[in-house]
Protein backbone atom coordinates (compact mmCIF):
# COMPACT_ATOMS: atom_id res chain seq x y z
CA UNK A 1 0.00 0.00 0.00
CA UNK A 2 1.34 3.19 -1.00
CA UNK A 3 2.07 5.73 1.53
CA UNK A 4 0.31 8.20 -0.52
CA UNK A 5 -3.26 7.24 0.47
CA UNK A 6 -1.92 7.43 3.94
CA UNK A 7 -0.37 11.80 3.06
CA UNK A 8 -3.72 12.02 1.32
CA UNK A 9 -6.05 11.01 3.88
CA UNK A 10 -4.38 12.97 6.92
CA UNK A 11 -4.27 15.94 4.93
CA UNK A 12 -8.10 15.48 4.34
CA UNK A 13 -8.76 14.78 7.74
CA UNK A 14 -6.63 17.49 9.11
CA UNK A 15 -8.79 20.30 7.19
CA UNK A 16 -11.98 19.44 8.55
CA UNK A 17 -12.69 20.98 11.83
CA UNK A 18 -14.70 19.22 14.25
CA UNK A 19 -17.46 21.23 14.95
CA UNK A 20 -18.01 21.07 11.10
CA UNK A 21 -18.55 17.34 11.28
CA UNK A 22 -20.97 17.83 14.00
CA UNK A 23 -18.47 16.65 16.92
CA UNK A 24 -18.22 18.17 19.95
CA UNK A 25 -14.83 20.35 20.42
CA UNK A 26 -13.44 19.13 23.91
CA UNK A 27 -10.30 20.84 25.10
CA UNK A 28 -7.42 22.28 23.04
CA UNK A 29 -5.96 20.47 20.22
CA UNK A 30 -2.54 19.90 19.49
CA UNK A 31 -2.62 19.30 15.44
CA UNK A 32 -5.97 20.80 13.85
CA UNK A 33 -8.84 18.83 12.05
CA UNK A 34 -10.41 15.61 12.89
CA UNK A 35 -8.51 13.03 14.72
CA UNK A 36 -8.06 9.22 13.57
CA UNK A 37 -10.88 8.23 16.19
CA UNK A 38 -13.08 10.69 15.20
CA UNK A 39 -13.09 9.96 11.75
CA UNK A 40 -12.92 6.18 12.41
CA UNK A 41 -16.29 6.91 14.25
CA UNK A 42 -17.77 9.17 11.44
CA UNK A 43 -16.49 6.12 8.83
CA UNK A 44 -17.71 3.38 10.70
CA UNK A 45 -14.58 1.24 10.93
CA UNK A 46 -12.23 0.63 13.63
CA UNK A 47 -9.43 3.36 14.27
CA UNK A 48 -6.58 0.36 14.05
CA UNK A 49 -7.93 0.00 10.44
CA UNK A 50 -7.57 3.46 10.05
CA UNK A 51 -4.25 3.71 11.41
CA UNK A 52 -3.15 1.20 9.18
CA UNK A 53 -4.01 3.07 6.05
CA UNK A 54 -2.62 5.94 7.14
CA UNK A 55 0.34 4.20 7.73
CA UNK A 56 0.76 2.97 4.47
CA UNK A 57 0.55 -0.82 5.64
CA UNK A 58 -0.23 -3.45 3.34
CA UNK A 59 -3.93 -3.96 3.77
CA UNK A 60 -6.38 -4.16 1.06
CA UNK A 61 -9.70 -1.63 2.14
CA UNK A 62 -12.85 -2.52 0.40
CA UNK A 63 -14.77 0.00 -1.87
CA UNK A 64 -17.24 0.27 0.39
CA UNK A 65 -14.66 1.38 3.50
CA UNK A 66 -13.37 3.69 0.98
CA UNK A 67 -16.76 5.15 0.08
CA UNK A 68 -17.65 5.87 3.65
CA UNK A 69 -14.38 7.31 4.19
CA UNK A 70 -14.64 9.87 0.86
CA UNK A 71 -18.22 10.90 2.30
CA UNK A 72 -16.81 11.14 6.31
CA UNK A 73 -14.19 13.51 4.37
CA UNK A 74 -16.80 15.58 2.68
CA UNK A 75 -14.07 14.41 -0.57
CA UNK A 76 -14.49 15.93 -4.30
CA UNK A 77 -15.56 13.99 -6.97
CA UNK A 78 -12.23 14.25 -8.45
CA UNK A 79 -10.93 13.80 -4.44
CA UNK A 80 -12.72 10.29 -4.37
CA UNK A 81 -11.39 8.86 -7.70
CA UNK A 82 -8.56 9.82 -6.53
CA UNK A 83 -8.67 8.12 -3.22
CA UNK A 84 -9.95 5.07 -5.13
CA UNK A 85 -6.70 5.20 -7.17
CA UNK A 86 -4.51 5.58 -4.57
CA UNK A 87 -6.09 2.56 -3.13
CA UNK A 88 -4.94 0.28 -5.99
CA UNK A 89 -8.36 0.63 -7.61
CA UNK A 90 -11.05 2.62 -9.33
CA UNK A 91 -14.45 4.10 -8.69
CA UNK A 92 -17.28 3.39 -11.33
CA UNK A 93 -18.34 7.07 -12.43
CA UNK A 94 -21.79 6.23 -11.21
CA UNK A 95 -20.45 5.71 -7.83
CA UNK A 96 -18.31 9.15 -6.81
CA UNK A 97 -20.37 11.96 -5.49
CA UNK A 98 -21.81 14.18 -7.90
CA UNK A 99 -21.54 17.79 -7.37
CA UNK A 100 -22.65 21.06 -9.02
CA UNK A 101 -19.46 23.27 -10.08
CA UNK A 102 -19.65 26.29 -7.73
CA UNK A 103 -21.17 28.98 -10.03
CA UNK A 104 -23.84 26.84 -10.95
CA UNK A 105 -24.13 25.98 -7.16
CA UNK A 106 -24.24 29.75 -6.66
CA UNK A 107 -27.14 30.06 -9.07
CA UNK A 108 -30.19 29.61 -6.80
CA UNK A 109 -29.15 32.10 -3.82
CA UNK A 110 -28.27 34.66 -6.33
CA UNK A 111 -32.49 33.88 -7.08
CA UNK A 112 -33.47 35.38 -3.38
CA UNK A 113 -36.87 34.56 -2.98
CA UNK A 114 -37.87 32.84 -6.16
CA UNK A 115 -37.37 28.98 -4.84
CA UNK A 116 -34.64 27.45 -6.75
CA UNK A 117 -32.61 24.62 -6.86
CA UNK A 118 -30.17 22.27 -8.87
CA UNK A 119 -30.65 18.65 -9.18
CA UNK A 120 -28.11 15.28 -10.60
CA UNK A 121 -28.55 12.29 -12.59
CA UNK A 122 -31.31 11.26 -9.84
CA UNK A 123 -32.90 13.96 -8.52
CA UNK A 124 -30.55 14.61 -5.63
CA UNK A 125 -30.44 18.21 -4.60
CA UNK A 126 -26.94 19.74 -4.96
CA UNK A 127 -27.36 23.01 -4.33
CA UNK A 128 -30.38 24.85 -3.55
CA UNK A 129 -31.83 28.32 -1.90
CA UNK A 130 -33.98 29.14 1.51
CA UNK A 131 -37.14 29.98 -0.39
CA UNK A 132 -37.24 26.21 -1.94
CA UNK A 133 -36.77 24.18 1.24
CA UNK A 134 -39.30 26.28 2.72
CA UNK A 135 -41.58 25.68 -0.56
CA UNK A 136 -40.45 21.79 -0.19
CA UNK A 137 -40.78 21.59 3.45
CA UNK A 138 -37.42 20.81 4.66
CA UNK A 139 -35.58 19.44 1.13
CA UNK A 140 -32.23 20.30 1.66
CA UNK A 141 -29.16 19.74 0.03
CA UNK A 142 -27.69 15.98 -0.15
CA UNK A 143 -31.47 15.51 -0.11
CA UNK A 144 -33.37 13.52 -2.72
CA UNK A 145 -36.74 15.07 -4.64
CA UNK A 146 -37.63 11.79 -5.89
CA UNK A 147 -37.25 10.31 -2.40
CA UNK A 148 -39.45 13.04 -0.97
CA UNK A 149 -41.38 12.92 -3.25
CA UNK A 150 -42.77 9.28 -2.04
CA UNK A 151 -41.58 8.58 1.16
CA UNK A 152 -42.21 12.11 3.10
CA UNK A 153 -45.53 12.50 4.11
CA UNK A 154 -45.94 16.18 4.30
CA UNK A 155 -44.97 16.00 0.36
CA UNK A 156 -48.81 14.61 -0.38
CA UNK A 157 -50.20 17.95 1.85
CA UNK A 158 -47.80 20.21 0.24
CA UNK A 159 -48.41 19.54 -3.33
CA UNK A 160 -52.05 19.95 -4.38
CA UNK A 161 -52.37 17.61 -7.22
CA UNK A 162 -50.01 15.19 -5.29
CA UNK A 163 -50.54 12.14 -7.64
CA UNK A 164 -50.04 13.61 -10.76
CA UNK A 165 -46.40 15.14 -9.41
CA UNK A 166 -45.72 12.22 -8.68
CA UNK A 167 -46.16 10.01 -11.51
CA UNK A 168 -44.87 12.54 -13.26
CA UNK A 169 -41.53 12.79 -11.36
CA UNK A 170 -41.62 8.94 -11.50
CA UNK A 171 -41.62 9.30 -15.41
CA UNK A 172 -39.08 11.59 -15.71
CA UNK A 173 -36.70 9.19 -13.36
CA UNK A 174 -37.67 6.22 -16.18
CA UNK A 175 -36.42 8.26 -18.77
CA UNK A 176 -33.08 8.71 -16.94
CA UNK A 177 -33.26 4.60 -16.13
CA UNK A 178 -33.59 3.86 -19.62
CA UNK A 179 -30.56 6.40 -20.81
CA UNK A 180 -28.62 5.20 -18.22
CA UNK A 181 -29.16 1.37 -17.64
CA UNK A 182 -27.58 -0.12 -15.13
CA UNK A 183 -26.28 3.10 -13.37
CA UNK A 184 -25.45 2.03 -9.70
CA UNK A 185 -26.94 5.65 -7.98
CA UNK A 186 -29.74 4.80 -10.12
CA UNK A 187 -30.69 1.29 -9.83
CA UNK A 188 -30.07 1.75 -5.89
CA UNK A 189 -32.86 4.53 -5.93
CA UNK A 190 -35.29 2.56 -8.12
CA UNK A 191 -34.92 -0.47 -5.79
CA UNK A 192 -35.40 1.66 -2.75
CA UNK A 193 -38.73 3.24 -3.88
CA UNK A 194 -40.02 0.37 -4.94
CA UNK A 195 -39.45 -1.08 -1.46
CA UNK A 196 -40.82 2.05 0.38
CA UNK A 197 -43.83 3.06 -1.86
CA UNK A 198 -47.07 0.54 -3.06
CA UNK A 199 -47.32 3.72 -5.94
CA UNK A 200 -43.85 2.93 -7.36
CA UNK A 201 -44.61 -0.50 -7.51
CA UNK A 202 -47.87 -0.12 -9.30
CA UNK A 203 -46.75 2.65 -11.87
CA UNK A 204 -42.89 2.15 -12.71
CA UNK A 205 -43.80 -0.92 -14.26
CA UNK A 206 -46.25 0.73 -16.98
CA UNK A 207 -42.98 2.57 -18.39
CA UNK A 208 -44.39 5.83 -18.75
CA UNK A 209 -41.83 8.63 -19.75
CA UNK A 210 -41.64 12.38 -19.47
CA UNK A 211 -38.93 14.52 -20.08
CA UNK A 212 -38.21 17.72 -17.73
CA UNK A 213 -40.43 20.93 -18.91
CA UNK A 214 -41.64 24.32 -17.78
CA UNK A 215 -45.46 24.47 -16.27
CA UNK A 216 -47.33 24.80 -13.28
CA UNK A 217 -47.85 23.61 -9.57
CA UNK A 218 -49.83 24.08 -6.94
CA UNK A 219 -48.57 24.27 -3.13
CA UNK A 220 -49.69 24.98 -0.02
CA UNK A 221 -47.07 27.45 0.74
CA UNK A 222 -46.30 27.55 5.09
CA UNK A 223 -47.13 31.57 4.87
CA UNK A 224 -48.75 32.37 1.73
CA UNK A 225 -51.35 29.82 1.96
CA UNK A 226 -52.61 27.39 -1.43
CA UNK A 227 -50.81 28.83 -4.47
CA UNK A 228 -49.97 28.35 -8.15
CA UNK A 229 -46.63 28.72 -9.05
CA UNK A 230 -44.66 28.90 -12.05
CA UNK A 231 -41.63 26.72 -13.07
CA UNK A 232 -39.21 26.20 -15.94
CA UNK A 233 -35.86 23.63 -16.18
CA UNK A 234 -32.62 24.61 -17.57
CA UNK A 235 -30.18 21.70 -18.24
CA UNK A 236 -26.50 22.80 -17.35
CA UNK A 237 -24.17 23.15 -20.24
CA UNK A 238 -21.57 20.34 -20.02
CA UNK A 239 -23.79 18.81 -17.53
CA UNK A 240 -27.14 18.02 -19.46
CA UNK A 241 -28.24 15.41 -16.54
CA UNK A 242 -27.97 17.94 -13.99
CA UNK A 243 -31.01 20.57 -14.17
CA UNK A 244 -31.26 23.87 -12.61
CA UNK A 245 -35.05 24.45 -11.91
CA UNK A 246 -37.17 27.93 -11.08
CA UNK A 247 -40.17 28.75 -9.58
CA UNK A 248 -41.56 32.17 -9.35
CA UNK A 249 -43.79 32.85 -6.52
CA UNK A 250 -46.74 35.48 -6.79
CA UNK A 251 -45.47 39.13 -5.96
CA UNK A 252 -47.20 41.65 -3.62
CA UNK A 253 -50.97 42.25 -4.51
CA UNK A 254 -50.99 38.68 -6.34
CA UNK A 255 -53.95 36.45 -6.49
CA UNK A 256 -52.41 33.53 -4.10
CA UNK A 257 -54.04 30.99 -6.32
CA UNK A 258 -53.78 32.74 -9.83
CA UNK A 259 -53.49 30.72 -12.80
Amino acid sequence: MSTELGTFLRSRRERIAPADAGLPVTGRRRTPGLRREELALLAGISATWLTYLEQGRDVRPSGQVLDALARALRLTGAEHEHLHRLAGGSAAPGELAEQAAPEVAGVPALLGDNPAYVTGICYDVLAINDAATELFGGVAPGGNVVRWMFTEPAARDILLDWEQEARGILARLRAIAGRHPGHPRVSRLVAELTAASPEVREWWPLYDIQFSHAGRKRFRHPRLGDITVPHAAFHVAGHPEQTLVVYQLPGPGSPAGGG
